[in-house]
Order: C-alpha cells, then structure tokens, then sequence
C-alpha cells in the first residue's frame, strides 16, 4: 500500500489521532508477569503452536540470520558447529567439540562423534567444509551470510583431514573465524551450490512434515537426533500480520506462543517483557536528490521524535539510538547521543539545501517491511508527517518480506529512485565488524552509502585486537555519523513474547532472531 501526503493539515491530525490513540491504548493495557491466565489447552497434543508475524520467505540455511528465516531454522532444523551464548557471547560447542588456531592463518575443528542428519545419513567433515564453502566462498549464491558474516574475510581454504577433522586457512590471521564459523548450518554435502533451497535437510532436533504455503508450517522431531530430545513432538507456525491478532491466539489458547509483538497488543498476563539486541533505522540512498545531500538527510535525522515513538508507539520500550548496534558490542561509541528533535532547524537546513539548487521537493520513498516490528507503519506515518512539516515529500510503501528483501540486499532494484528504508538489524555476534562491514562499506551487501576513507577505517579496525579495536570501531560510527550520515537511528529496541501459562520459556537477546524449540517446555 502507498501513502501520498495530502496536506499538511490532514498529516498533523492523522499524527495527532496516531499518538492520542496509542495513548489510550496504552492505558488499557500493558506487560506483566507471563503464565498466570489463560490459554488452557497451551501444548494440546504434545504440539506447540507458534504464531510469527509473517511466513518464512524460505527455509534457506546461508539465509538464517534474516530474522523471518533463522526465527524458525537456526538449532531447530539445522545447526551450526559452534554458536554463540546470546547472554554471556562465549562461544560454545554445537557439531564442534573443539576447535583450536593451529597456524596465524589457520583454524582446526573436530567433529562431535555420531552425529545424523535428519534423512539417516551420517554427519561428516566433508558435510561441514561444503557447508562453509557453500555460505563463505560462493558468491554466485549470494547468501545472506555470505555478505553479513564474511565480506571482509577474504576467500577461506578449507580441508577435511580425516571424517571428524575440518581445517579453515584464511588469506590473513582472522581471530573472529570461529565466531564467523558459528553462523554457518551445516547442510548435507549435496546440497545444491547453484540454487538456494526452500526445505533442507539438517542435524536439528525437528525436521519439516509439511508446509502448507500461506498457512501453516509443521515441524516434527525425530528419533535419531544426537542431543536431548525436544520436549514437544511437533512444532506447528502460523503467521499473523497483526501484532493484537498474535496476541489475542495466546490469551484465547489458540497457540502457545506469539512473537513480535507490541507492548499494546493485549496481551496481558501473557506477555513477557525482554530485551533484544535489534537496532531500527532509516537507511538512505545517497546517490539520488534530495536524499543525495548531507544537509537533508541531517534534517530527516532532526526531524524524527525518536522518544516521542518509544512513548506513545513502543509503550516505553526501547530506548533512543545514536548508532547502529547497542551497547554490550565491542565497538559501541559511548560518546555519540541520539540526534535532538528539531524540526525548526532542520527546516532551515532543508531551505539551505534549496538555495543552493538542491532538488528538495522531489518525492522519495519510505519503505517499510509490514510487521517487521510493532507499531512499524504508525513509525512511519509519524515520521512522514515530520518530513512533510519541514518541506520534503516522502510517500510510504509498506512491502511484504519477500519484496522488501529487495530493496535491502544488493543487487538493489534498477530504477528504483531515492530511497530512505526502514531496516532493523540485530548484531547477534556482539562484534562491531558484523555491522560496519555489511552496512558502511561501500561495497557492503546491505549498503547504500559509504566512502573510500570510511572504507580504510573499517578495514583497518577488522585488523585489531582487544582496546585497539573497541576504539577504532568507535571512530568507525562516529566517522559514518559525521561524514556520511547515511542513516536515521531509530530505537534500540525491545520486545515482548507472548506466552501461554502452561508453556515454559525463557526468552534472550536472541529470541527474535532464533527461537529454539528445544528451549521451550510444557509446565508441569
């Protein structure tokens, strides 16, 4: 759908209705303590029901750090060698017991004996290095991963030694590799290295039944998993676009668990408040006027009420954000504080702009993902109306996950015009290189802006080690903020979890982005 501003009148009243609404709505309900209402036939069946706000666009492995994919395949279908404690950020054993930096240049991991994949095969080295191969070196296939996890990292040389023995030779001494390595699930060595597949088979606990497109995905466990076997048989998702409809399936004992969902969803008693490591902001296309000017996209910057959002929008969950990822990242610059709202500088920063000849009246887009987050098309409306007050255009195009993704990942759309793009990221590997590589470097997989100078700041923070590299990935962001301003940083957020009183479930950072089944149980 697209919204066309239709005077500024009307845009101030629809922001008015917007925020008294949400007001009200949050007078009416709020979060509390999980599992003490409702929702009596939670796990009927020894089946748990999931409600995800939108339908998986695939089950793709290298595509599991998208939110909509890895929600439903990380450590449920597939699994990865090592994976990263989302509360602590050490580095555990999954289908790796070990794993050790034999050379500079090069790492050795040893396999976890008698390990199947979910058709009966045997689990291999071989399995593991075209796993790797597959998500790290094939760039024809443009995994997700591939730019997200190991743009900066250079082509990787990998060998099996023996059936429980994978080494990993990078061009250079890398000490992230095993947490690189961690993002990887590992896949049967036949899977196709020239098309991305919808339904894989894993080492997981559960494997796929079925998968009725556009209704319903069931997951079902299986006898030969090398783990502790899940306590719930099968798994079923559902998918619900709104955030009080997610909610309203739990309370009612319609599923037993909703995510995403809002701190005014209604949830009740059922709602669990956590926080998460996501991180919302506009990201701008540079080379196109009006968002090609530094002093336009400073005055979009001034001209969102970041905590006016968080208030009357997100029920007070979240906070204000300066940068891209929260604190607790190594690289995290302390000193840099959200933009203050100010409309009436950033008007006169738009007419500055005009003087000078810059096209500020001609119209952008604003596209947002539906359900990405709650509250995400209200956002966006206000920030609109804010945009308008100050003399731009922007018309909204709220895309489903498939069209969206688009826009998001290179290559982006031919023709596509100016746009500024709502965009949530998550920084589950606690290191700054995970973002700036992806997002600043002008040749980053999800990257609209950058520079050559910002490109030598990142490649040379990737270098360092310990304060050296909290320091530059600190300069990093403060360069990006000052220099580029190819951004617009929303909130850093948090979330609720909806949770029916006979499930128990504890949720982390990492809940957003991987759910693990084998974490949730049944109340005694």
């Amino acid at each position: 759908m697209t919204h066309t501003p239709h005077g500024l009148r009307a845009r101030n009243s629809r922001a008015a209705a917007l925020l008294a609404a949400a007001t009200v709505s949050l007078a009416a309900t709020g979060c509390s303590v999980a599992n003490t209402t409702s929702g009596d036939s939670a796990g009927a069946g020894n089946t748990l029901r999931v409600v995800l706000p939108q339908e998986p666009p695939t089950l793709e492995p290298c595509e599991a750090s998208l939110t909509a994919t890895g929600v439903v395949v990380r450590s449920n279908i597939t699994e990865p060698l090592l994976e990263r404690n989302p509360t602590s950020g050490a580095l555990e054993p999954k289908l790796a017991t070990e794993w050790t930096q034999t050379q500079p240049t090069l790492w050795t991991f040893k396999l976890r004996p008698g390990v199947k994949f979910s058709d009966g095969s045997d689990f291999t080295s071989e399995d593991a290095v075209a796993a790797i191969e597959r998500s790290a070196n094939n760039t024809a296939l443009a995994c997700n991963v591939q730019g997200y996890v190991f743009g900066d990292s250079g082509k990787l040389t990998l060998a099996a030694p023996d059936a429980a023995t994978v080494t990993v030779q990078t061009e250079q001494p890398d000490p992230l590799l095993p947490l690189r390595v961690s993002f990887v699930e590992m896949t049967k060595s036949d899977i196709s290295t020239t098309e991305k597949v919808r339904e894989p088979v894993g080492t997981g606990p559960y494997k796929i039944e079925s998968w009725a497109a556009g209704q319903k995905l069931t997951l079902t466990s299986w006898d030969g998993y090398w783990g502790s076997k899940p306590r719930y048989a099968k798994a079923e998702y559902q998918w619900r676009e709104e955030g009080t409809v997610r909610a309203a399936m739990v309370v009612n004992g319609e599923a037993d668990l909703a995510t995403n969902l809002g701190a005014d969803d209604g949830a009740g008693d059922t709602g669990v408040q956590y926080p998460n490591n996501e991180t919302t902001a506009l990201r701008f296309s540079t080379d196109q006027a009006p968002l090609d000017d530094i002093r336009v996209r400073q005055a979009i910057d001034m001209s969102v009420d970041r905590q006016g959002i968080i208030t009357s929008l997100f029920g007070g969950i979240g906070q204000p954000a300066s940068q891209l990822i929260g604190p607790g990242v190594v690289g995290y610059n302390e000193s840099l504080t959200p933009t203050p709202y100010d409309l009436t500088a950033a008007k006169a920063l738009v007419d500055q702009a005009r003087a000078d000849g810059v096209k500020v009246d001609t119209p952008f887009r604003i596209i947002g993902r539906t359900a990405q987050f709650p509250k995400i098309a209200e956002s966006i409306e206000l920030i609109q109306s804010a945009l308008t007050q100050i003399g731009l255009t922007a018309k909204i195009e709220m895309l489903d996950t498939s069209a969206q993704i688009k826009y998001q990942l290179r290559p982006f759309p031919e023709g596509a015009g100016p746009v500024a793009l709502m965009i949530m990221h998550g920084n589950q590997a606690g290191d700054a290189a995970f973002t700036v590589g992806q997002y600043f470097a002008t040749d980053g997989a999800q990257s609209s802006s950058g520079s050559p100078q910002l490109d030598q700041q990142i490649k040379a923070a990737g270098a360092l080690t310990g304060d050296a590299r909290q320091q530059a990935f600190a300069d990093v962001f403060a360069s990006e903020n000052q220099d580029i301003r190819g951004f617009t940083f929303l909130a850093n957020m948090g979330a609720v979890l909806g949770l029916a009183k006979n499930v128990s479930y504890t949720p982390d950072a990492a809940t957003g982005d991987e759910l693990r089944l084998a974490d949730v149980k049944p109340k005694s």
